[in-house]
C-alpha cells in the first residue's frame, strides 16, 4: 500500500500551533552527538594560508576595531576640554540632570549622586535654575517628580526646579532643553562615563554647555555603563549627524525663563 500523506494545510497548522509528529521508532541520536558534528564543522575553518590573505585578513579586523571605537574616539575629542568637576564648574543660568532610573518611586543612588551635585551647584551659585529631565511615559514611572522632590528636600525651591517629562533618551533631553525650553547655557550633570555623550549631543543639539563629571565609587554599575557606553555611541555619532526630532516634541515650555525671572 502507498504510505498515506498529511495534506500540506495540515502540516502547517501543526508548525503554527507547536503540534510536533510522533518521532519515528528506533534509536535516536544524543543531543551532545549533534552538537558535536556541528562543531567538527567548524574544524574546516582556517586562517588563509598564503601571506597575503593572512595580511588582508588582520587588516580587515584591524579596520573593524577602528569603526567600531570611531564614535567613541570622536565623543571624547568633542567634550574632553568641556569636562569639569563640581569644585571648578563654571557658572551658567540652567544646570540640566539627566534621569538614571527610579527604585520604589525615589532616585536610584547613581541618579541621587547627579541631584546632589546639582544641589551643590545651586548652593553655591554655579546655576540658578535646574531643569530635571528623565522618563513619563507611564503613568506608574515618573523620574521628573521623583528628581524635583529630592532636590527640594535639599533645599532647593520648588520654583527653581523645571521639570522636563519626555526625556526619553541624552538626545531627546538636549534636542527639547533647546528647542522646547530655551535653553542656550547649560551645565550638564551626570557621571563620567556619561557626560561625554551628553556633552557632544547637547553641543549638536545647539547648546553651549560645559560638563559637571560626578565621581563614582568603579563597581559592576559603573563598569556597565561605561561598556554601554561603547555601544551608545554609534547612536550617538548617528543623532549628532541626522539630528532627529525628539520622540515628543510638543509646544512650547516657558518654565525656565519664568523660574530665571522669578
Amino acid at each position: 500500500m502507498a504510505r498515506l500523506r498529511l495534506p500540506r494545510a495540515r502540516t502547517r497548522a501543526r508548525a503554527q500551533t507547536g503540534i510536533e509528529r510522533t518521532p519515528r521508532s528506533g534509536p535516536q541520536r544524543p543531543p551532545r552527538l549533534r552538537w558535536l558534528r556541528k562543531l567538527q564543522h567548524l574544524q574546516h575553518l582556517r586562517l588563509p594560508r598564503t601571506r597575503q590573505g593572512r595580511r588582508r585578513a588582520v587588516q580587515a579586523v584591524m579596520l573593524g576595531c577602528v569603526l567600531a571605537l570611531l564614535p567613541a574616539t570622536w565623543m571624547h575629542a568633542t567634550a574632553s576640554e568641556r569636562v569639569r568637576a563640581v569644585a571648578d564648574a563654571p557658572t551658567a543660568p540652567v544646570g540640566i540632570v539627566f534621569g538614571a532610573g527610579l527604585r520604589e518611586g525615589r532616585p536610584s543612588p547613581y541618579l541621587a549622586h547627579r541631584l546632589d551635585a546639582a544641589a551643590e551647584l545651586y548652593r553655591a551659585g554655579r546655576i540658578r535654575v535646574v531643569l530635571v529631565t528623565g522618563d513619563n511615559s507611564r503613568t506608574d514611572y515618573d523620574e521628573p517628580d521623583a528628581m524635583r522632590g529630592y532636590l527640594a528636600e535639599r533645599g532647593v525651591p520648588d520654583g527653581r526646579i523645571v521639570s522636563d517629562y519626555a526625556g526619553f533618551d541624552t538626545w531627546d533631553s538636549c534636542a527639547r532643553a533647546k528647542r522646547i525650553f530655551g535653553v542656550d547655557r547649560a551645565l550638564l550633570i551626570s557621571q563620567g562615563f556619561h557626560i561625554s555623550r551628553a556633552l557632544a549631543l547637547c553641543q549638536a543639539a545647539g547648546l553651549d554647555a560645559y560638563g559637571v563629571s560626578v565621581t563614582e565609587r568603579r563597581d559592576i554599575t559603573w563598569w556597565y555603563g561605561g561598556v554601554r557606553e561603547l555601544a551608545a555611541a554609534s547612536k550617538a555619532a548617528l543623532d549628532a549627524t541626522v539630528r532627529p526630532d525628539p520622540h515628543f516634541l510638543g509646544p512650547l515650555e516657558p518654565g525656565v525663563a519664568q523660574a530665571l525671572a522669578g
